[in-house]
């Protein structure tokens, strides 16, 4: 981290409430530096809000301010906007979920696609330094090879979740072309570690573990996920904050993924494993006996592999924590919140 560059800058992390967004915001409060940041976050239900502000009290730091609100509230954000006037935007907020999207796709239209759209507006109407925000790896569809790079096809996506992250990088670099806002977007690969999301396999995996609960794969379990450890991806996301993307159109999109792909009943194995040493499954758990193979969902895509060797030839940076190391720290802290 260049804590040269962060000085006396504004910082606005909307979705501060979030897996990724906290941890953003947690890294840069980890370092000396006279910096503000502003977390917004709506702290809706879509899972365990006690979560949310649990995360939010990890922050607590006389440089960082919570504010509650809903980014599809045009007037709310530009206050925030006016009065603050921030340096750096680091959009993680959305509606996340490839499944949650075949049941409420509404909830995706309005936080990605109106909610973004409000972001972008605010950026322009109060110009930023630098706006970041966060895309997916389900913008490429069923890919028709691997690993996927940034300037592959993204134009058939498989899930309403990813049509509104296109949608997204769409819209922004619109806004890059048309304003000058200097803009990033980060795809994101299966992030993974402590304080994730309820939703996600790895961690309804580790609470079906627990409870001695079968546990449904998906696709007959055969597919492979670019998993990438919560510490990796933020370190990702620091190194791109640093540089702007430049004139004529200042907008560039990176993929941030570990860059080698494991398969599913692997990583299940691992976490197994890892639960097993830190106490949360008896020695007795029998794995293979509660393993159910199930049809694919729709949305679903067989495999993800980030090319990340864009990110690397711009800032020397690619993830490179192990998935046992990342599953460990992952056990680690589950443990301690569900014992």
């Amino acid at each position: 981290m260049n804590e040269a560059f962060w000085n006396h800058k504004k910082i606005f992390i909307i979705g501060a409430a979030g897996f990724i967004g906290s941890t953003v915001a947690r890294y840069l409060l980890d370092f000396p530096g006279q910096f503000f940041i502003a977390g917004i976050d709506n702290l809706n239900d879509y899972y365990d809000v006690s979560l949310k502000q649990d995360r939010i009290s990890r922050l607590q730091d006389e440089r960082f301010r919570f504010i509650k609100g809903d980014i599809c509230d045009a007037a709310f954000l530009e206050e925030l906007f006016q009065r603050f006037r921030p340096d750096i935007v680091i959009h993680m907020a959305a509606q996340a979920g490839v499944r949650y999207s075949l049941e409420n796709p509404q909830a995706f239209l309005d936080a990605n696609v109106n909610g973004f759209f409000h972001v972008l507006e605010m950026c322009r109407r109060y110009p930023v330094q630098h706006l970041l925000f966060a895309s997916s790896s389900s913008v490429y569809g069923e890919a028709d090879h691997y690993p996927s790079a940034e300037d592959d096809s993204t134009d058939l996506p498989v899930s309403f979740y990813a049509a509104t992250k296109k949608s997204g990088e769409v819209m922004a670099h619109s806004y890059a072309a048309m304003y000058g806002i200097p803009i990033t977007g980060m795809r994101f690969f299966t992030v993974y570690g402590p304080w994730g999301r309820p939703d996600m396999a790895y961690y309804r995996f580790a609470e079906e573990m627990k409870n001695g609960e079968d546990i449904p794969l998906f696709n007959y379990g055969d597919c492979k996920r670019d998993f990438t450890y919560i510490d990796d991806c933020v370190e990702g996301i620091i190194r791109l904050c640093e540089k702007a993307p430049e004139l004529p159109v200042p907008f560039e999109i990176y993929n941030i993924g570990k860059g080698s792909p494991n398969d599913l009943m692997d990583f299940v194995r691992i976490l197994h494993e890892e639960m097993v040493n830190a106490g949360l499954v008896t020695d007795d758990y029998d794995l293979e006996s509660h393993i159910r193979r199930v049809p694919p969902q729709p949305g679903d895509v067989r495999e993800t592999y980030a090319d990340t060797r864009k990110l690397q030839e711009r800032f020397g940076y690619q993830p490179q924590t192990d998935l046992r190391t990342g599953l460990h720290w992952f056990a680690e802290w589950y443990g301690k919140r569900n014992r």
